[in-house]
């Protein structure tokens, strides 16, 4: 892969073999996001779990305390008094049976996170294997299942994000904006940290997180040293 000047030239202001303490690593990160909008910094874990397994299937979500500086668009699955309740909570979108031939024929996905009450799975069923690739299949573990919208509504503008395994079995989540200060980057690493060292799989054998990496949009990855975390 063929990286740009402003990617070289910050890989070369610190040592990319090194493991830092993860305050360091995110002041490094802020230091060479340099490009011309405000970067999304992102951290990357790679587990000791085999996804293949059911047992080691790490998947949930947290709040991280300072958001993640991003507007999310929420669309709520509701019928009645709990749509009604959705949009009063500031769902951005609701509705019902109506929206299925929208996302499945006209390719909608204006949408960042989608919420669905219980009985409304068997229609958000039908979505699968088109909400499922792109991560926006409503899921009980993440909260996005629920018949207490209001809730699952704020907490995801307040900077409710999900984690889970990909096939690598590697978490990949956003921490915030370049435009963060780093305390307020540090208090949400700190909080997804947590969450992901409470979710370790019992079954899990050997160590958990091998790897931590943190990197902006345009920038290069600063190492963490996963002995610091626990």
């Amino acid at each position: 892969m063929k990286h740009g000047k402003k990617y070289l030239e910050s890989a070369k202001e610190y040592n990319r073999l090194e493991l830092y303490d993860p305050d360091a690593a995110i002041g490094i990160v802020k230091k060479t996001a340099k490009a011309k909008f405000d970067e999304t910094i992102e951290a990357h874990f790679r587990t000791g779990c085999d996804g293949r397994h059911a047992e080691q299937q790490v998947r949930g979500a947290v709040v991280l305390p300072n958001g993640t500086g991003k507007s999310v668009r929420v669309l709520v699955f509701a019928r009645g008094a709990k749509a009604e309740e959705a949009k009063a909570a500031g769902a951005d979108f609701v509705g019902a049976e109506e929206l299925i031939p929208k996302i499945q024929h006209e390719n909608w996905f204006e949408y960042d996170v989608v919420v669905a009450t219980p009985d409304m799975m068997g229609v958000v069923g039908r979505l699968g294997r088109i909400l499922g690739p792109k991560g926006l299949m409503p899921n009980p573990k993440a909260g996005t299942v629920t018949m207490d919208v209001t809730s699952a509504i704020k907490e995801i503008k307040a900077g409710k994000i999900e984690y889970r395994l990909d096939k690598s079995n590697i978490i990949h989540c956003p921490i915030g904006k370049a435009s963060f200060t780093e305390e307020q980057l540090n208090e949400n690493f700190s909080a997804l940290v947590a969450a992901l060292l409470k979710a370790r799989p019992s079954s899990l054998k050997g160590q958990y997180l091998r790897s931590v990496t943190l990197s902006s949009t345009m920038g290069p990855g600063v190492k963490v040293n996963p002995g610091k975390l626990a």
